[in-house]
């Protein structure tokens, strides 16, 4: 059945070419035509995002199973920077980092799924031991607060599968088909 269809990509445009051309390639189906009133809120249609918006719409549902609210909120850039002042004022590293140095740090080390632990291990020198940290401190400030940044989607989606067998296994269970564009960016 096309529901059990998902594509992933990066960007949105990028996403939206790909609903164009999987709907010219298999259509689409009446019963994603039907009325909202149904009791069915299961989609008709094949899954088509983001990795961020899949990631988003996953741990929406589970990651209250990393201690996070499900209702979490994502920082924007402002928010990262105004808890990145706070925190290197707290850690009194203000005059040697600024906040944008300390998130291109913790922007690095998730990427790189590396939890603050792992960061301090391998941080080189006085300004990466300060931002290791200053990482430590802000995930746990971010999950006081019940909040995400942008890079905790993929990684904390990551560790709810590697935590989680059940919860991987019942979202592997929602496709049967995997489109992934832009592989190679992975």
């Amino acid at each position: 059945p096309r529901e059990k269809i998902l594509g992933v990509t990066f960007t949105n445009k990028a996403a939206n070419e790909m609903k164009e051309r999987l709907t010219a390639l298999i259509g689409t189906s009446t019963k994603s035509r039907r009325s909202k009133s149904s009791d069915d809120d299961s989609p008709k249609e094949p899954t088509i995002s983001t990795f961020h918006s899949l990631c988003v719409r996953i741990l929406r549902r589970r990651i209250d199973r990393l201690g996070y609210p499900l209702k979490f909120a994502i920082y924007n850039r402002g928010d990262q920077e105004s808890l990145a002042s706070q925190i290197l004022r707290e850690i009194r590293a203000d005059k040697m980092l600024k906040s944008g140095q300390l998130l291109f740090w913790i922007s690095n080390w998730k990427c790189q799924s590396l939890d603050p632990r792992q960061a301090m291990l391998r941080s080189e020198g006085d300004a990466q031991h300060l931002a290791a940290i200053g990482f430590e401190r802000y995930q746990k400030q971010l999950k006081l607060r019940g909040c995400v940044d942008f890079d905790d989607l993929l990684l904390l989606t990551e560790k709810l599968f590697y935590e989680h067998e059940d919860v991987k296994v019942e979202e592997a269970a929602r496709f049967d088909h995997l489109l992934v564009d832009e592989y190679q960016d992975t």
